[in-house]
């Protein structure tokens, strides 16, 4: 017989299994790979980690400065510390003062916080000075000492631990301030900005992988070397860019040349020789160590160490290798008729004529123009006019002409402008 069993009411989950349903989901939008991708700013921050120096990211609220130290964390295996500078007392970077049981025999010392000592027992870690724009003045005082020789009260950090911080610029930041001089000072400063396509393909799950840079063990001895050449060369030129204080409180809380950003930048050249990095990822860490004037200063003058020497050109013009880049070669034929005029001989004029014939012939033809010119009026009474000068007449002449019709238009601009 057949009987009428009414339907059971639903049952209602249990609020804990609830919690667990959404850990659940949580652990599903946690769960996110990482791939090799080239990201500049990226690889900059790690070549800046890998040499031991203090590293600042400067960004907007919200740009992802924090999760990119967390997943830098993460690759390197090195456990993560994040100390919020703004909500610390002086005392807590420059260590508490403990009286022990004799303190005018053993004195009185200064004991440093848990954070710290956590990080001596591990041996290795990355330290996070999160928020640094909003630490106070008297806070930021007590962060020099722990930021430059890695001490806390009397506490050394272990080699192991790299220090990165991160700062939003004071118009965005909450009761920002601007940083000290010499706080500024002791950071390789890197602008933290978002990539569109990086963010996009982070969200759906997959983020660029941070690694060390990979060092060449047979480079090192030149990497030093070129290094140390490129650095002195310039200050020995300049030496007023050895130390130039900034004269506006806000430059002054950014990278500015001293001897001891010299040296930082001096080992972050060596490290990206060593490692074969790009001239955008040097560039970023050189202008972020001793600003954006000094650091253009000495790339340019890395590209002038790259040049050809101007003899050897002239050794062998019809063999001779010049360098790709426009720019590049320009300073290279502006340099064999520097030399040229600097010991002239025939042999010597007929060779850079020579020369800049090759130029145009595997180059842009406006780039032996000025070159050209300028060799023209070297020449002496008895010197034979060369046959190479008819290859590179016609591209003068064009060159001129240009000129004199840009002049006249010009000229017709200012009168109509009358």
């Amino acid at each position: 017989m057949l009987t009428n069993t009414p339907p059971s009411a639903p049952t209602t989950p249990a609020p804990d299994s609830q919690l667990a349903v959404a850990e659940a989901l949580m652990s599903l939008l946690r769960d996110t790979t990482t791939e090799p991708r080239p990201d500049i700013q990226l690889e900059a921050l790690t070549l800046a980690v890998s040499a031991d120096l203090p590293v600042l990211l400067w960004g907007e609220p919200g740009i992802g400065k924090t999760a990119a130290l967390t997943q830098l964390a993460a690759s390197l295996d090195l456990p993560l510390t994040t100390v919020i500078a703004s909500v610390h007392e002086p005392s807590d970077f420059s260590g508490l003062p403990i009286v022990g049981d004799d303190p005018a025999e053993q004195g009185v010392p200064m004991a440093p916080p848990d954070w710290a000592v956590r990080l001596v027992r591990a041996g290795k870690g990355l330290l996070f000075l999160d928020e640094l724009s909003t630490a106070p003045p008297a806070v930021q005082a007590a962060l020099l000492r722990l930021v430059l020789e890695r001490r806390i009260g009397a506490l050394q950090l272990p080699p192991g631990v790299r220090i990165v911080a991160a700062a939003n610029p004071r118009s965005s930041a909450a009761d920002g301030w601007e940083l000290s001089p010499p706080l500024a000072n002791r950071f390789v400063h890197l602008q933290w900005t978002h990539d569109h396509e990086v963010v996009v393909r982070g969200l759906a799950g997959t983020w660029p992988r941070a690694t060390l840079p990979r060092l060449d063990p047979e480079k090192l001895p030149e990497a030093v070397d070129f290094a140390r050449r490129a650095v002195c060369g310039l200050l020995s030129a300049r030496p007023t860019l050895v130390h130039r204080l900034p004269t506006t409180e806000t430059r002054r809380g950014g990278p500015w040349p001293s001897p001891r950003s010299w040296d930082m930048t001096l080992n972050l050249i060596a490290f990206a020789t060593a490692a074969g990095s790009s001239r955008e990822v040097l560039s970023l860490l050189v202008r972020g160590t001793v600003g954006d004037g000094p650091g253009l200063e000495l790339l340019a003058s890395l590209d002038r160490m790259d040049l050809p020497d101007p003899e050897d050109l002239l050794a062998d013009p019809a063999n001779a290798v010049l360098p790709e880049r426009g720019d590049l070669r320009q300073a290279a034929l502006d340099g064999v008729v520097a030399a040229v005029r600097t010991r002239p001989d025939r042999a010597r004029w007929d060779a850079a004529w020579a020369l800049l014939v090759r130029a145009l012939e595997t180059g842009a033809p406006d780039l032996v123009v000025v070159p050209a010119t300028t060799l023209a009026s070297v020449r002496q009474e008895d010197w034979d006019v060369p046959a190479a000068i008819e290859h590179l007449a016609g591209v003068v002449s064009l060159s001129q002409r240009a000129d004199r019709a840009a002049d006249r238009v010009a000229r017709v601009g200012a009168k109509a402008g009358r």
